[in-house]
């Protein structure tokens, strides 16, 4: 994995927005009525001409934008999960449309999620959330399914088809290094379980169903990133609000998960991203960056990507005032943001770049975005976004290597 040896490089957190095409195909196949050959030959084109675009804009480790990941509509904050349940078996539709449970309180030492529904920052701004024009969500949710058998992944297709559209893409435009995203067991698990005895045997489960993904990706020479916002976003879907001490204990269990389904992959070849959700709401019950930091830096990987830029996490960059990087460790802290419309001035990224820099050592930042851009933003902001993190690494190179 490449770290900013001589200048400050850029990446970003995975989705980027996809074309009237390919939400077109996609929706097509999700109706049954696509043309696999044809479909197949469009999402190679629309990875490879997007690997361009990055090429052209300057990113530094582009990746496929999560294209191979069914987004339906041109707004969809669900992708980066929802592709999972296609590929793994033992699932099934949850007709009750709810998200794990509405009604499971939670007791000292006993976390359970209680549910999207039923997140605090829900409870605080109740009508904002019941609100269609407030602008917090956006697209239709897809159905949740749950786990009513022993799960296996069946996406070994999906994935190799994944691997080589990247994979010809970075060799058309000259990339060595390029990224894919996949789902973290303890994301994934958070689906209502019929199957196995406990809570802990479910996140298990799903730690040996995408093992095989990550074994893929590395196989496949890609940089492989793991998304978990589950680690952070978790803590607003339990109510009561729990200790810190019992949290932690309850998030130990999926990072121990996560490096068992990571045993023996290259550290140096392995990305983690971290958030709060992504979603366009108030996040004032989110779990400080100081109470999970040490939590996030026990997974085996050579580097952690995390929200930086927002209005809520922007300040938290003083956290590596007090915490030391690990040796050999980069970090790719978000200095634009998919929460605003506003595109952040060049100035303002170098600005937040140097934090980091001054902090961690200028060679271990890698500059990028707070979450995936795709699904969130309209694409003429999401390429205004990415331009504006070139030019302010730009400027920030300029002036940590002057």
């Amino acid at each position: 994995m490449q770290n900013s040896a001589d200048r400050i490089l850029t990446s970003h957190a995975g989705s980027l927005p996809r074309t009237p095409e390919l939400i077109a195909a996609n929706e097509a196949r999700e109706n049954g009525t696509a043309d696999d050959a044809a479909f197949g030959s469009l999402l190679t084109s629309a990875v490879v001409d997007l690997v361009q675009r990055q090429k052209d804009l300057g990113v530094a480790v582009p990746g496929d934008g999560e294209y191979g990941k069914s987004m339906s509509s041109a707004v969809d904050y669900g992708a980066w999960w929802s592709y999972s349940f296609g590929r793994t078996s033992g699932l099934e539709l949850d007709t009750t449309a709810r998200w794990i449970t509405d009604d499971v309180q939670s007791e000292p030492g006993n976390i359970r999620l209680t549910g999207f529904g039923n997140r605090r920052d829900q409870q605080r701004f109740r009508g904002a959330y019941t609100d269609p024009e407030s602008g917090i969500f956006g697209g239709a949710p897809k159905p949740f399914p749950k786990t009513t058998g022993p799960l296996a992944y069946t996406g070994q297709a999906a994935i190799a088809s994944d691997v080589a559209n990247l994979k010809t893409g970075l060799e058309a435009a000259g990339y060595a290094e390029g990224f894919l995203t996949a789902i973290a067991p303890g994301s994934a698990a958070r689906i209502a379980n019929e199957h196995y005895a406990t809570d802990e045997e479910h996140v298990w489960a799903w730690a040996d169903v995408l093992r095989e993904e990550y074994q893929a990706i590395i196989d496949g020479g890609l940089i492989l990133q793991i998304d978990d916002p589950s680690l952070a976003e978790s803590w607003d879907q339990i109510t009561p609000e729990p200790s810190v001490e019992d949290y932690l204990a309850f998030s130990q269990v999926r990072i121990e998960a996560l490096n068992h389904a990571l045993r023996g992959l290259p550290a140096d070849r392995i990305r983690y991203h971290l958030c709060w959700g992504s979603w366009h709401g108030p996040h004032t019950t989110d779990l400080p960056m100081k109470d999970i930091v040490s939590t996030m830096l026990q997974v085996n990987a050579g580097a952690y990507t995390f929200e930086a830029g927002n209005v809520r996490h922007e300040h938290e960059y003083r956290v590596w005032d007090d915490v030391t990087l690990p040796e050999g460790k980069v970090i790719l802290p978000g200095v634009v943001s998919h929460a605003t419309n506003v595109v952040e001035h060049p100035e303002l990224v170098a600005e937040r770049i140097e934090r980091f820099a001054t902090r961690v050592g200028r060679e271990n930042v890698i500059a990028s975005t707070d979450c995936g851009l795709g699904g969130r933003l309209h694409p003429e902001i999401a390429v205004a976004k990415l331009e504006t993190l070139v030019a302010g690494a730009d400027i920030a190179t300029q002036r940590l290597w002057r």
